[in-house]
């Protein structure tokens, strides 16, 4: 299934299970779709990376590694704005990506939500953020830029 099909799958049917198929490095990570959050027209998607030694930076703590909790958030934002934009076929490319790292992640399942801010016709701007036990108590927050076509 190649990626516009998928992304139509999730707005007509809410089959998030297509996304794991048109972005196998979702599924490679253990990303799944946990959660649709609705307010009016707008959904969020919630995800959830499962927890794995594969994920571990730093065995003594453990922790998990810093570029697996970007590429989490850097997946939830592109979701995001696929989820967001009108068909276009093409997957959004970062223009810039800001991680900020809060404290330390520990080896559980994680999860994440993105937030488009701004959708232009060429670029967007997304926010992300990612947690384990409070949605309030982020571990890392992303700020970027999208180049949408």
């Amino acid at each position: 299934m190649n990626l516009v099909d998928a992304i139509r799958r999730v707005r007509e049917h809410d089959d998030h299970a297509s996304l794991l198929e048109a972005i196998p490095y979702m599924r490679t990570m253990g990303i799944a779709v946990v959660e649709v959050e609705r307010v009016g027209e707008r959904r969020t998607l919630v995800l959830e990376m499962a927890s794995g030694n594969d994920h571990i930076g730093n065995p003594w703590l453990p922790a998990l590694h810093g570029g697996v909790i970007g590429a989490f958030l850097e997946n939830a934002a592109i979701v995001q704005l696929l989820l967001d934009q009108e068909d276009s076929g093409t997957l959004p490319k970062p223009i810039n990506v800001t991680v900020d790292y809060q404290r330390s992640g520990r080896v559980v399942a994680t999860r994440a939500a993105a937030r488009v801010t701004k959708l232009g016709r060429r670029v967007a701007t997304v926010h992300a953020s990612c947690w384990q036990d409070d949605r309030e108590r982020p571990i890392a927050t992303l700020a970027g830029h999208f180049l949408m076509k």
